[in-house]
């Protein structure tokens, strides 16, 4: 059965609403701000994280010479069903955006890169707090990018990507609620479950399973993979990787009842990556469309 996808167009950021079945793809929000990077739906709304206007080194070609370190990020939502965008968090209140999840119940949370940071805000935008902020001298090594949410288990994953195709990337957990006497700088539940991975993106969990994508270099790197969520105390096991040869692959989205990961990429692509044993197990991978410019953020539409 055909879904709908919303992606994030990056370059100039718009909210696109992407039909599984056709590929046909409408603006949903023409103006999504400064580079948009990770979207999530809650109750009826899209909410979106933007990385704002980088500083950019005119002797540096392309990405590397783009730097996102002024503070000039931001939180922005538009209701599904007619409205206009409004700002959860202006431009400004954060660093650099990245993913963006919520917990099902009115809490967004997502990774600030250049910030150093894991965060979280109601909505409504009330209740701004630091769940973890790695260490300024861990420099590249301490910006954090994917983020997924267990309520039920009250644990938060998140990636730490390294430097580009470094084969330095991390992903980590942490409880949802701070230890008694501690803060987001210094917490001792901080368990890291995943190293040495070439350049892990964005998360999500399903179940007992996480999955991530990975922009680093090929065999392992430019991949979709996924591992069994570990048990506490215990790290990760070598994750199995479902498919290869992306563009820089971003965004993820999981339909576990369909048994299909869907991952866009800076190539401006989307495919459909059949899941072992689901329904369409037998399948090779398939673009859902391509797209002229590059994408990053992804969810399925509820």
């Amino acid at each position: 059965m055909s879904k709908e996808l919303l992606a994030l167009q990056v370059w100039p950021g718009k909210v696109l609403r992407v039909s599984t079945g056709d590929g046909d793809v409408h603006a949903l929000v023409e103006d999504a701000g400064a580079a948009p990077d990770g979207i999530v739906v809650d109750s009826r709304v899209a909410y979106w994280t933007t990385m704002g206007t980088p500083t950019t080194d005119p002797d540096t070609p392309g990405e590397a010479g783009q730097d996102f370190s002024r503070r000039n990020g931001g939180v922005h939502a538009f209701p599904l069903d007619g409205g206009t965008p409004r700002e959860v968090l202006p431009a400004g209140a954060i660093t650099t955006g990245k993913q963006l999840t919520s917990d099902g119940a009115g809490t967004l949370y997502w990774g600030d890169r250049e910030g150093h940071r894991i965060s979280r805000v109601r909505t409504d935008g009330t209740g701004l707090t630091d769940l973890v902020v790695t260490p300024a001298g861990d420099g590249i090594l301490g910006e954090c990018v994917g983020v997924a949410v267990d309520p039920a288990r009250g644990h938060l994953y998140w990636t730490q990507k390294g430097p580009a195709k470094g084969g330095q990337g991390r992903i980590f957990r942490t409880g949802l609620d701070m230890p008694p006497g501690e803060n987001a700088e210094n917490r001792s539940d901080v368990e890291l479950l995943w190293s040495g991975l070439p350049e892990p993106i964005d998360l999500h969990l399903d179940g007992d399973w996480l999955y991530w994508t990975d922009r680093g270099a090929a065999p392992d790197g430019n991949t979709l993979n996924r591992a069994p969520v570990p048990a506490p105390g215990t790290h990760g096991r070598p994750p199995e990787i479902l498919a290869t040869g992306f563009a820089e692959a971003i965004g993820l989205a999981v339909d576990s009842e369909a048994g299909l990961a869907y991952v866009s990429d800076l190539g401006g692509h989307i495919r459909a990556v059949p899941l072992p044993d689901g329904p369409a197990a037998a399948r090779t991978p398939w673009d859902v469309v391509t797209l002229p410019n590059p994408l990053t953020g992804l969810c399925l539409l509820p």
